[in-house]
């Protein structure tokens, strides 16, 4: 592993003084650290540094701030706060990722456990103030306990005018923001990567708004830092974006994620997934559950799918692609959780996708095969109401194109949320061959239709009634007839997908 440092270059400067820079410079990299980085090693972690030099490309790294220390000289020797605080724990600058410029932070947690000091806070300061004004990308490296007590050169009561946190709120929409969490993450580090666009963690992480030590303070009981926001109840919850097996693969998905936008069309296109394979991907019983991931995969580019919060809300996917080498967001339903109903959780997935595709100004690609919204009275004690929608509102204000694609079930206002609120919405709506659309479910829609009637017939023909009339509406709601009336706009093989929306956005791209 090599250090983040670009190469030394020619200079002009006196011998004593080039020394001394040099001298200097090596006090800041992992090298003058030696017992500290191998016991981190041995815990089987990478270093800030390690970390940094792996994502961004070989001597791209402009670092700021490498010979700032901690703010506590009139507490301890200068000479300590050089060798003992290099960076004030907090390392930053702007590089190139696979070419992508960007910015790059990372805490430093073999410096007082990642806690943010006070000159560490005038670095990411200035660091996210300079990437809002270049309009560059934010990867950020976020393990830490939170603010620091004991910075005593610098006059302070609460210091709550601390602006890292309103400037990293403020860059939402300016410029994508990824935070990547391994280890321990509270208080501000925690406030940090909850506001970043999208969060990548390591099995290791613990994310929560306090540590253990302000958890007692508050009188609120003891607890290890490890049942504090463990990893797998923050996939749950919809806290954490992918979870990975560890700082590489973060590392190496952070490149994927911010090349959908630095790079959103691939040159030359790319070798797609499997179109034929969509052929035969549905099963024949129309009501029977089938996982819809293979179907994303077959759709988008081979290796390009990322997908995201898969722990939470399972009844709606939800992911990052490549069709023909364009990058695009994807919803798509679930029929094996909830038979692909939405619920108050997938709503809010599929509200915070789309709402993140039109700040990265990524298109979406939504394949539909719901029932509708999931109803009745447990489900409305969720706030249903409020969550669908915003659904509907974060698709109906999209201006990054939307191309729908309705595999098989497309009923009610379930369907028209995938849609951006109608089957008109979208740049495109296509159905499969085999895909009905309707108001609502047509079993349900013929019972309520036809309450009277049925209830006046005798029990042994009710059934059997309610049958034949399903099959009529079913016959009625078939994906050629609603597009006979033109409530969408084409019917197409499935395996002519990929190539159907690729041509939308490209022509979108015009």
């Amino acid at each position: 592993m090599t250090d983040a440092t670009p190469a030394e270059g020619p200079t002009d400067l006196p011998a004593e003084g080039l020394t001394e820079l040099l001298a200097r410079r090596f006090l800041t990299t992992d090298e003058a650290r030696p017992d500290k980085v191998a016991r981190w090693h041995a815990a089987g972690r990478r270093t800030a540094r390690e970390n940094i030099a792996d994502l961004v490309d070989a001597g791209s790294f402009v670092e700021y701030g490498r010979f700032v220390t901690a703010a506590q000289e009139r507490r301890r020797h200068l000479a300590d706060l050089v060798t003992e605080t290099p960076a004030d724990g907090i390392i930053g600058g702007t590089a190139t990722v696979d070419g992508v410029p960007c910015a790059v932070l990372s805490y430093d947690y073999l410096v007082m456990a990642g806690t943010q000091g006070m000159r560490g806070h005038r670095k990411s300061d200035r660091l996210i103030e300079v990437a809002g004004r270049m309009g560059l990308p934010i990867v950020f490296f976020t393990e830490g306990g939170g603010g620091r007590p004991g910075d005593v050169d610098m006059p302070l009561v609460s210091a709550l005018d601390v602006g890292s946190f309103a400037l990293w709120g403020e860059l939402q929409g300016a410029a994508p923001r990824i935070a990547i969490v391994s280890g321990r993450c509270f208080a501000g580090n925690a406030v940090l990567a909850g506001s970043a666009d999208l969060r990548v963690a390591t099995p290791d992480a613990n994310l929560g708004m306090a540590g253990p030590a302000m958890i007692a303070g508050g009188g609120l009981g003891q607890f290890a830092p490890e049942e504090i926001g463990p990893v797998e109840e923050q996939a749950a919850n919809g806290v954490l974006d992918v979870v990975v097996e560890d700082e590489d693969e973060a590392v190496a998905v952070v490149r994927r994620l911010l090349a959908y936008t630095g790079r959103p069309v691939l040159d030359g296109g790319a070798d797609g997934g499997d179109p034929e394979a969509l052929r035969t991907m549905l099963p024949d019983n129309d009501r029977e559950a089938f996982d819809v991931r293979p179907v994303v995969e077959a759709l988008c580019d081979e290796g390009s799918v990322t997908w995201l919060r898969e722990g939470w809300a399972p009844e709606l996917v939800t992911a990052f692609g490549r069709v023909h080498g364009i990058a695009v967001g994807v919803v798509a339903n679930q029929s094996t959780h909830l038979a692909g109903a939405l619920t108050s959780d997938a709503s809010a997935k599929a509200a915070d996708l789309l709402e993140l595709c039109e700040r990265w100004r990524v298109p979406v690609v939504s394949l539909v095969d719901t029932p509708g919204f999931m109803v009745g009275p447990e489900a409305e004690r969720t706030g249903l109401v409020r969550h669908s929608s915003r659904m509907v509102t974060a698709g109906s204000r999209l201006t990054v194109p939307l191309v729908g694609v309705v595999l098989r079930r497309g009923y009610g206002l379930g369907a028209q949320a995938m849609l951006g609120g109608s089957t008109h919405r979208p740049l495109l709506t296509v159905a499969w061959p085999g895909a009905h659309l309707g108001p609502m479910g047509l079993e349900g829609a013929v019972r309520l239709s036809m309450a009277k009637e049925l209830a006046a017939m005798p029990e042994d023909e009710r059934e059997a009634a309610v049958a034949e009339h399903t099959a009529a509406m079913r016959r009625h709601a078939h994906a050629l007839n609603v597009a006979r009336v033109f409530e969408i706009d084409d019917v197409i093989d499935p395996a002519e997908t990929a190539d159907v929306v690729a041509a939308t956005l490209r022509a979108a791209r015009g």
